[in-house]
């Protein structure tokens, strides 16, 4: 979709269902190689103190910079 330079890419646009849900494009899934049972993290940015992005992380990718950042060797 949507490159922008130097940022992010707008990789699909999803819709929120009434249950709050959403489902993520296959081709996403296969992109970033998500298998089922896989662990996401999500967090928001904020704009002048309002959220107005969410940014999902396989969680995976979370473990090391988080045990560096606590102290935490060899993991």
């Amino acid at each position: 979709m949507k490159k922008f330079k130097g940022c992010c890419n707008v990789e699909a646009i999803i819709s929120i269902d009434e249950r709050g849900q959403f489902v993520l494009p296959k081709e996403i899934r296969e992109k970033m190689n998500l298998k089922k049972g896989d662990k996401i993290a999500l967090s928001t940015i904020e704009n002048e103190g309002e959220p107005c992005c969410v940014v999902l992380t396989k969680a995976d990718f979370l473990k090391k910079p988080i045990a560096n950042l606590i102290g935490i060797k060899g993991k």
